[in-house]
């Protein structure tokens, strides 16, 4: 077999794995309604918005006020501009921006109380529903139980929310730090920041996966769908984004209501992202598992198994092959094996 001959039989391999893959993948989202398990998890989400940054807004400005004055305004700016893209100018005026003048210049330690566990709880019922649905997308649906869920999803949760006290800082400051840190050779290393912090989010994606699962996978594993959730959130926010500028960019028919609905649909391509990724992940180790088997049958010298072919018949004296027994015997033969009755008298 030539070089030619191997290269274009990889190809086709490679095809038709990629096409099992998306075809699996498409299958399992339909079967478990990710559009509708999408909708819940949105739902709960920005429910548990505002314990979120309540928790945020009490320990944040502990870590920034250590940046720096310069360092406390590049993340007002950043938070600022956030805030534009989805809220309208004068709720970012009258809200944000004294919100973030009160929370960043200094901690606020009197959330650090009952109310705070309690915000915790409430926060948690977002992720509480995430991982119930990803476990729906791997077919695990009702595996782990309702305690051992929410005991799961309240401790990444504050988990979570302790790595976010320290990164949101550094990723919002982050170019400006490195730029002033960095020498002037090597300054480069600036734009590979952003790249950075998009892998290190697939690893967290990959580790939220491998964590949701009652039955263990191998980490590396879960990348692919960690990896396809990026780029489904990345693509569909830049999509939701650009549709929403051009519709809503003056009057808005929704009124009040513009600024919550943007954010439930972002919410939404957040969640179903995380979904598809999770339909990709089960598909992918399902196709794993069939390979590994398939190996080790090879390993155990397992063949597959034969048809069997039927055992010839018995040729009786006097019949020909292919000729039924009973056709070939006279009738006189048949009547002889009858036994003799008993004449009426």
């Amino acid at each position: 077999m030539g070089a030619r001959s191997v290269v274009r039989i990889r190809r086709r391999v490679r095809r038709t794995l990629l096409w099992r893959l998306v075809h699996g993948t498409v299958a399992t989202c339909l079967r478990y309604r990710v559009t509708g398990l999408a909708a819940e998890g949105a739902f709960f989400a920005i429910l548990s918005l505002p314990p979120l940054v309540f928790g945020l807004a009490g320990s944040v400005g502990y870590v920034v006020g250590g940046f720096g004055p310069e360092a406390i305004g590049d993340v007002k700016g950043q938070l600022v501009d956030i805030a534009r893209g989805a809220l309208t100018e004068d709720s970012v005026q009258r809200v944000i921006v004294p919100t973030l003048d009160a929370v960043l210049d200094r901690g606020r330690a009197d959330v650090i109380s009952i109310g705070f566990v309690l915000a915790l709880w409430s926060g948690s019922r977002a992720l509480n529903v995430l991982i119930d649905t990803i476990t729906i997308m791997y077919g695990f649906g009702g595996r782990r139980g309702i305690v051992r869920t929410r005991v799961l999803s309240f401790s990444m949760y504050v988990v979570a929310l302790a790595i976010g006290i320290v990164v949101i800082p550094l990723v919002l400051a982050g170019p400006t730090l490195v730029d002033s840190i960095l020498p002037a050779r090597l300054e480069f290393l600036v734009s590979l920041y952003w790249p950075v912090v998009v892998v290190a989010s697939t690893g967290f994606l990959a580790t939220l996966y491998h964590l949701a699962l009652p039955e263990r996978t191998p980490w590396r594993h879960d990348f692919g769908g960690a990896a396809v959730a990026m780029v489904m959130w990345l693509a569909g926010g830049w999509v939701l984004r650009t549709t929403l500028t051009r519709t809503i960019g003056g009057t808005s028919i929704y009124g009040p209501l513009a600024a919550p609905i943007v954010v439930l649909l972002w919410l939404y391509v957040v969640v179903i992202s995380l979904l598809v990724g999770a339909a990709f992940n089960a598909t992918l180790h399902a196709h794993l598992e069939r390979r590994t088997e398939a190996r080790r049958r090879v390993a155990d010298g397992a063949e597959a198994p034969r048809e069997v072919s039927p055992r010839p018949a018995e040729v009786l004296p006097g019949v020909t092959v292919g000729e039924h027994p009973l056709e070939a015997r006279s009738t006189d033969d048949v009547t002889d094996d009858v036994p003799d009755q008993p004449r009426a008298k």
